[in-house]
């Protein structure tokens, strides 16, 4: 199919809604093939507190863009975008059906609609940081992280920004000024539910993820190099299991905090998604996925 006529459904929704299940169900129903739209499965040897598809699911349905970044590395939104563009073009080549699984929702918009420099939002603590740094400081790390970029080096506030944007997104900074969209058009597939459904599936998946070695897995990752403030390990589930190994946390308190925090990243990602008024909602109360496949079945056709 050319790219310009290629529809492709896009998952969205707060973490612990069932996105996984409903993308790996529909793309066994429809002969798709997943790309993975997640800032942490992206990365290798941390399977457990990323919630990165079990072997069995992998074997049943292909997958994309899981595991393939070295976790001492830094994988940004615009290597994800390039290398998820290229998986869904092959899928189309291939002729099945490119199903992407949006977890991060910084990355699932940029992949949709291009990218742009208000995309990244601002980081507080790190703000604070660069604001306290003398003026030559801010030109020098900008240097840094992008020898072409041009901006006025009297601004301090543009300085902060522009650094504070390149170290989530990469260089060069030229390329954040502008949209690109893709050649084929997203279905945006919402997935809600009540949010006391959904915490109660947090604190159960907390539980197992813990239980499932959570605390050894991140451990390991240490010990084999790889650094405590590396993007995969700062994320929800390490950062915990890093505390607990650090002694500020009981073992008993460790799944109640890995839940606190995902409880947190579900209201900032309905939030975020709300606000998009082509999305289409489905609620995962009760199965979901007939409704779904009855609404793509009369759209992709």
């Amino acid at each position: 199919m050319p790219a310009g006529e290629l529809k492709v459904p896009v998952f969205l929704g707060p973490t612990g809604v069932g996105k996984s299940r409903a993308a790996f169900e529909v793309a066994r129903a429809l002969g798709g093939e997943i790309v993975v739209c997640d800032s942490r499965q992206v990365y290798d040897r941390l399977d457990i507190a990323t919630n990165k598809p079990s072997p069995q699911e992998m074997a049943a349905v292909s997958y994309h863009l899981v595991g393939i970044a070295d976790p001492s590395t830094t994988f940004n939104v615009f290597h994800f975008v390039r290398a998820a563009r290229e998986a869904i073009a092959g899928i189309g080549e291939r002729g099945q059906l490119p199903i992407v699984e949006g977890g991060s929702m910084l990355w699932a918009d940029a992949l949709m609609d291009g990218f742009s420099l208000a995309e990244v939002p601002p980081r507080p603590d790190r703000r604070a940081e660069l604001e306290a740094l003398p003026l030559q400081s801010l030109v020098g790390r900008l240097h840094e992280l992008d020898s072409q970029a041009a901006l006025d080096e009297r601004n301090r506030a543009r300085l902060v920004r522009a650094i504070e944007v390149l170290e989530v997104a990469g260089p060069p900074l030229s390329r954040l000024r502008r949209r690109v969209p893709p050649p084929w058009t997203p279905l945006r597939i919402g997935l809600t539910a009540e949010l006391g459904t959904i915490d109660v599936r947090l604190a159960a998946r907390s539980r197992q993820q813990v239980e499932r070695g959570v605390v050894a897995e991140t451990r390991a990752a240490l010990a084999g190099g790889v650094p405590a403030d590396a993007p995969v390990l700062t994320g929800i589930g390490y950062a915990e299991a890093a505390a607990f190994l650090r002694g500020e946390l009981t073992p008993e308190q460790l799944p109640e905090v890995m839940a606190r925090s995902n409880r947190r990243y579900a209201r900032r990602q309905l939030r975020w998604l709300r606000r998009d008024p082509r999305i289409t909602w489905f609620d995962t109360e009760d199965d979901a996925v007939p409704r779904i496949l009855e609404f793509l079945r009369e759209r992709l056709n």
